[in-house]
Formats: C-alpha cells, sequence, structure tokens
C-alpha cells in the first residue's frame, strides 16, 4: 500500500507591514527614514532574489535591528525591471536589430502599486505603529503609507526571508 504525504505549508509568522508610496529609488528612501524616523536602516551584502523563468529578480533590501525593542525593521522594494535584449539578423553582414523589452516583476503581485514595503517584526507587541505610519506620510517624497493586512496577502511567502 503506498502512502501520500501531503506537505501544507502553515508558516505563522507574526509581522506588521506598512505600504509605502514613493517615487524614490531605494537608498533614499532608506536615507528618509533614517532621517526623519531615527532609524539607522543599511543595505545587506545580498538583496532578496527569486528566479522566474530563468531570470533573476532581485529586490534590494535594506534592515534596521532595533536591539532596545527588540525589533527588526526591513525595506523591501516592490518592483524590478528586467530587461531582455534580442538579436534579430535581416541577412546582411552587419545588419543586426537590437530590440529590448523591460518586463516589471513585483514581489507582491497583488499589490502593483505599491513601491516599497516595511516589514516590521517585533518580539514586544508594542510597535506605535498609527505613529509611524504618520510620520511617514509627513515625509514630503513619500505620496502615502498604510497598514497592509498581511492574511489578505497570497505571496506572502515572498516575505520570509531569514
Amino acid at each position: 500500500m503506498a502512502q501520500k504525504l501531503i506537505l501544507e505549508e502553515d508558516i505563522d509568522e507574526d509581522f506588521n507591514l506598512i505600504a509605502i508610496h514613493c517615487s524614490e529609488e531605494a537608498y533614499k528612501v532608506a536615507y528618509l527614514l533614517n532621517q526623519n524616523l531615527k532609524m539607522r536602516f543599511k543595505r545587506k551584502s545580498k538583496d532578496l532574489d527569486f528566479s522566474d523563468k530563468g531570470l533573476l529578480i532581485t529586490f534590494p533590501l535594506f534592515e534596521f535591528d532595533d536591539t532596545f525593542k527588540y525589533t527588526y525593521f526591513y525595506l523591501l522594494a516592490n518592483k524590478c525591471k528586467s530587461v531582455e535584449a534580442a538579436l534579430h539578423s535581416s541577412g546582411g553582414l552587419f545588419s543586426e536589430l537590437v530590440s529590448e523589452k523591460s518586463t516589471t516583476h513585483y514581489l507582491l503581485s497583488e499589490l502593483p502599486k505599491v513601491d516599497y514595503f516595511l516589514k516590521i517584526y517585533t518580539d514586544s507587541h508594542s510597535i506605535p505603529l498609527r505613529k509611524m505610519i504618520s510620520e511617514i506620510n509627513e515625509i514630503k517624497q513619500v505620496i502615502s503609507a498604510y497598514a497592509v493586512d498581511i492574511t489578505t496577502i497570497k505571496s506572502k511567502n515572498n516575505l520570509i526571508f531569514d
């Protein structure tokens, strides 16, 4: 008699997630959060990367470890653009056309309009989330910031990287 094992991923990682809409580059958003929220984000030596259809897709990843409050902050980009080049020959000796195809990949495909995510993982449950969101919204370059309900996200496994 054959046995069939079913693997169900029931990852119960408790974290808060803030969506940030901002057109600045990732390093600039980290700098703005450092200046306005008194954080110390540093870029990790390895970015968050995935493989999709033979392409390596990387998302910038910044982290800040607040040891006094037992809290870890991660700033992640939600969008990554990849450019594919294709050569087309028309049969001549030097007549080759190069065409580029740009594709946008998302860390959380359910929220394609979000530019960045701030993942907050803590051992203590005393994070002033509303205050933090209002401080982020006060930054001039930030269009909007709000809390995301992680129970509604299907691809939340992409946010588990430690």
